[in-house]
């Protein structure tokens, strides 16, 4: 079947990112393996490649291209290359949509600029510790001041990618208490200046996987955000997550798809050259019925995340859509890499190849962004159970 996702500015974006990996990005990746992070420098690379303007109003320095496309060709371009750009991806994919749907003029004024530049590096403060997906149940406040100028801001904060390298912080804070009715009430979001008094950061975690990626904890004592710096309205952030959740879970559902589609890469390419019992792997049933099938379960999740593509493009992706596009391909991925790594056989295990580094990459997509419990949840709610 043809694809359709894609046209012709697409595909050229898909030439200079391919270039520009294999320039910029892999002759260095064990480097930035060894240290757990990407460097600093390197997003300002990023950002003269123009990736962090894509999205972004003409007026303040981007390109004014309303569309995911160009996105969904970054995950597949990394994941072709069994590489990742460290951090960066909540730069754009979770830190823009705030700020383009919540920002006043005067804060896109101060923000844009230096988001697209690379200057100002965004992630978001979510997750606490002890709350995992419960979001309601956080507990990081923020207390106006007396004089009305700032907020006092109280807490802590776990899990945050990008939260080393972060100069601002989308930060999750309780405003009012929880209600009987509803404990979501109360939640607001703030931008914080990670380099004001009393915000630090704490451990940089050391994962199982995405070691390139900079995830951090956070410690907030009595950090004074300035009132011009709450974005949106008042004890309304839980419905501005539950609003850009849909974006979050579409970009880890196509991530995973474009893993998916790249272990078949990297296993049939080992699987061509290595020889065993005097022939080689390729040339055994196994091999062709695994690969085959592996092939087929990806064609079906590359189908729903193009359709999911389209849909959140158009602005008409729903949660509950999200919520099975994420469930659907990061189970796909699941039992895809797992197979890829298998026809490795031992030299899968070693993280030189990236089938390796790929099967521990991907374990987190099944829990990030909502456990695929939660999705299921969503999902089960939508379908009137």
């Amino acid at each position: 079947m043809r694809r359709t996702l894609f046209n012709e500015d697409h595909e050229a974006f898909r030439e200079t990112l391919r270039a520009f990996i294999e320039a910029e990005v892999v002759p260095v990746y064990d480097e930035w393996l060894a240290a757990g992070q990407a460097p600093r420098d390197f997003y300002y690379k990023l950002a003269e490649l123009g990736v962090f303007g894509i999205k972004v109003d003409e007026e303040y320095g981007g390109a004014g291209i309303d569309s995911y496309k160009f996105e969904a060709v970054l995950y597949e371009e990394t994941a072709r290359a069994g590489v990742s750009f460290g951090g960066s991806g909540v730069h754009v994919l979770l830190g823009l949509p705030y700020i383009k749907l919540l920002a006043t003029d005067e804060q896109k004024k101060r923000y844009l600029p230096k988001f697209v530049a690379g200057e100002e590096m965004w992630a978001i403060a979510m997750t606490e510790p002890g709350t995992g997906s419960d979001l309601a149940g956080m507990k990081t406040t923020a207390k106006l001041s007396e004089d009305g100028t700032h907020y006092v801001l109280n807490g802590a904060k776990t899990f945050i990618t990008g939260g080393v390298h972060a100069d601002r912080m989308i930060v999750c804070a309780r405003t009012s208490a929880p209600t009987a009715e509803d404990r979501r009430h109360g939640i607001s979001l703030f931008v914080v200046d990670t380099k004001a008094e009393g915000y630090s950061v704490g451990r940089k975690l050391d994962k199982l996987g995405l070691k390139t990626s900079d995830t951090a904890e956070l410690a907030f004592v009595d950090v004074k955000v300035p009132v011009e710096d709450l974005l949106g309205e008042e004890n309304k952030g839980f419905y501005y997550l539950g609003h850009n959740l849909a974006s979050e879970r579409w970009g880890i559902a196509y991530g995973a798809y474009a893993q998916a589609k790249a272990a078949i890469r990297f296993a049939k390419d080992y699987v061509q050259q290595r020889t065993v019992f005097g022939q080689p792997v390729a040339a055994f049933q196994n091999t062709k019925f695994e690969l085959a099938a592996c092939q087929a379960e990806v064609d079906a999740a590359e189908a729903v995340a193009d359709r999911a593509t389209e849909a959140l493009d158009a602005g008409e992706l729903t949660p509950a859509e999200a919520a099975s596009a994420k469930l659907f391909c990061t189970e796909v991925a699941h039992r895809v890499i797992d197979r890829c790594l298998q026809l490795h056989g031992g030299y899968g295990f070693m993280n030189e190849y990236p089938i390796a580094r790929l099967y521990a990459d991907n374990r987190v997509n099944r829990i990030y962004g909502g456990t695929s419990e939660i999705m299921k949840t969503i999902i089960a709610k939508d379908m009137g159970l």
